[in-house]
């Protein structure tokens, strides 16, 4: 793999759901999730549809490869169309598979995905921590950790979602150092998922440093990022509640691209636009009423980080 695009996938998992709906078990610690009276629950799942399909056409269009699993609700997963917190895979042919803190949640794990990213890439192993929910130990993948791929770096935002014990174990297998640390939005309350005001691209990265309660910490977690050459953006708590943070950057052919929902963009200044601008084309996506379940365009990729079969 070029050293270009250690941090960005050229491909991505995302799954089309059919009976999509904010999910009530995860709102207790979800300050994002929203509900709509204004609209019924097929219209709901319709409109979800139809934006994962118009989501996965344009990235395709750009030249990420998209392989895209239909979710047709049988089994009652309303936030399958977030396939990135119950696996991730690594460089050298690794999987991880994670322990989810709602119990509606571990219905989303598909081994026919896992038998798929096997056929289709060089596979050498799959560590499943799931085991650990037994032990009421969780971590929810690249939603709880944002992984820089370069560094070895995995930024964790302690909460319900992510416990140190599985943590410290995902670390020790796939060769990164854990850099946790404690959060509070403005309302206090600590924020569910590190990738919602995270965003770690190769020459640039997103964070919302006000809410890391620990200003050393915070200075701690500003110098390793600029230590890779990156430019920082921060992003104030207004752009984190607009999902600014929740963005991801993909390899799409020779060039980077920056995949963002239409209202995380609006929320960026002009000059944070030119930064990212800089190294990844920005790519706007409009995911309303996926944006009601709590997550946005980062949460409905899962990254493939494996060599491709010949």
């Amino acid at each position: 793999m070029s050293s270009q695009f250690i941090q960005a996938p050229g491909a991505i998992v995302m799954i089309r759901p059919h009976r999509f709906h904010p999910n009530p078990e995860t709102a207790s610690d979800n300050a994002f999730q929203r509900t709509d009276g204004h609209l019924s629950s097929k219209e709901i799942a319709r409109l979800a549809r139809r934006e994962v399909t118009e989501v996965a056409a344009r990235l395709e269009q750009e030249g990420v490869r998209v392989h895209i699993f239909e979710d047709l609700g049988e089994k009652e997963t309303p936030d399958s169309v977030f396939p990135n917190n119950w696996f991730s895979t690594h460089s050298g042919g690794h999987i991880a598979i994670y322990p989810m803190f709602n119990p509606s949640r571990r219905r989303e794990r598909r081994y026919d995905i896992i038998e798929m990213l096997k056929s289709e890439y060089r596979v050498q192993d799959v560590i499943d921590y799931s085991c650990l929910e037994y032990d009421d130990l969780f971590l929810e993948g690249t939603g709880a950790m944002v992984l820089d791929h370069i560094a070895r770096v995995a930024y964790t935002a302690r909460s319900n979602r992510a416990d140190p014990i599985p943590l410290e174990r995902f670390c020790t297998h796939f060769n990164f150092e854990p850099m946790a640390f404690d959060t509070a939005d403005e309302h206090g309350n600590s924020i569910y998922h590190t990738n919602v005001m995270m965003c770690i691209g190769t020459e640039f990265a997103l964070v919302g440093f006000d809410i890391i309660r620990d200003p050393k910490r915070k200075e701690e977690i500003r110098e390793r990022i600029q230590d890779m050459g990156r430019e920082v953006i921060s992003l104030t708590n207004h752009q984190i509640n607009e999902f600014a943070g929740n963005a991801m950057e993909l390899a799409a052919g020779n060039s980077r691209i920056l995949a963002i929902s239409t209202r995380a963009a609006t929320s960026l200044l002009p000059e944070q636009k030119e930064i990212i601008e800089q190294s990844a084309k920005i790519v706007e996506l409009s995911v309303p009423t996926i944006e009601l379940a709590g997550g946005s365009i980062r949460c409905m990729m899962a990254g493939i980080h494996l060599a491709k079969r010949h």
